[in-house]
């Protein structure tokens, strides 16, 4: 199968190839970029040299159409509503890693991201994370790719919120993330001596993500849900940790939270239950994780507080971004889903 990406040459694009290059059911055809048009692809993803051997050209839904069955939309928040309808319009199937088709509610797009020029086909992209939308996925010709921090939030909420009485209006997610999250143009805050031995709180209310947790969750547990997120910059280049607090008034057992993560995830290729008793690593760390699509989960019970802490690691650019999207891709075709993803994590 033809695949093409609209804009290649960030670190999403750049994951992307990495991926798509390695599937034995795709040929990356087309890639663009207009600051680097006519550029070898391996001159700009140097870990790409001799594996993907095209040059970025100019965007063109025509090329596009001609070169093309999907395309992946690796562009910025807004770009994406602008050219893919065009794309809808030629018969090319979309999955878009942009925020642009995220919320199906157009009041929640226009407090998070401002007015939408396309709202009808907010309610036709169908949520990229096949944990929760698998069926959705089969057939879809507009997939929507969650944010990095969200994956992270509902991958590990999901089956708490879905099994037990907790307070609805009090779940609290403090997400922990790398520098690569920021992208890969410069700026004051990602400059090395600003970001290196920093912990840095970047969005303390009011991020983006957070409607997209509420989304997801409210729609598993079948009643509105109120998300505090807090984000941190921190001292690593991949990777999100994210910690889950519920508040319960009465807690369950731990072989009541090992059922429901369990039922959720039994049979779930990329997702990895993680407690342990002893180790460095009994429980989710993002180390452990870079250059997988793996997203691992694990939880504690503080009966101090009647709290129930999850733990939800991933890395930001594979299961929170391009990981992602070719899972998707691969559940929309009937592939196998971990269809040239199998690869195990970078380690140490």
């Amino acid at each position: 199968m033809r695949v093409g990406i609209v804009g290649g040459s960030g670190y999403t694009g750049g994951e992307l190839l990495r991926l798509l290059c390695m599937h034995p059911k795709v040929e990356v055809t087309y890639v663009t970029s207009r600051r680097y048009a006519g550029k070898f692809i391996g001159d700009v993803h140097p870990n790409l040299r001799k594996l993907v051997n095209i040059k970025f050209e100019e965007y063109d839904v025509t090329l596009a159409s001609e070169k093309c069955d999907y395309v992946f939309m690796a562009v910025p928040h807004r770009s994406s509503m602008k050219l893919t309808p065009d794309l809808l319009d030629v018969g090319l199937k979309v999955i878009d890693l942009s925020a642009d088709f995220r919320l199906k509610d157009k009041v929640a797009y226009e407090k998070y991201y401002g007015g939408h020029e396309r709202p009808e086909l907010l309610e036709e992209a169908v949520y990229g994370l096949p944990e929760l939308h698998r069926e959705e996925l089969r057939g879809a010709r507009l997939v929507a790719c969650p944010g990095c921090i969200a994956v992270s939030a509902i991958l590990g909420a999901a089956p708490i919120v879905a099994s037990f009485s907790i307070d609805p209006e009090r779940i609290v997610v403090d997400a922990k993330i790398g520098s690569s999250a920021a992208g890969r143009e410069a700026t004051e805050s990602t400059h090395h001596p600003e970001r290196v031995g920093v912990v840095r709180p970047y969005k303390v209310t009011g991020h983006r993500h957070t409607a997209e947790i509420e989304q997801e969750l409210s729609m598993v547990t079948g009643r509105q849900v109120k998300v505090a997120l807090s984000a941190h910059s921190i001292d690593m280049v991949r990777g999100i940790l994210s910690t889950i607090h519920f508040f319960l008034d009465e807690l369950p057992e731990e072989k009541d939270v090992w059922r429901a993560f369990r039922a959720f995830y039994g049979n779930e290729p990329f997702v990895r239950i993680v407690k342990q008793k002893t180790g460095l690593y009994r429980l989710p760390n993002p180390k452990a994780v870079v250059g997988s699509n793996f997203c691992d989960v694990g939880f504690e019970l503080d009966p101090h507080a009647s709290r129930l802490v999850v733990l939800s690691a991933l890395d930001n650019l594979v299961k929170g971004a391009a990981g992602q999207a070719v899972q998707c891709m691969n559940v929309m075709e009937g592939w196998d889903e971990a269809l040239g993803l199998n690869a195990p994590s970078i380690f140490p």
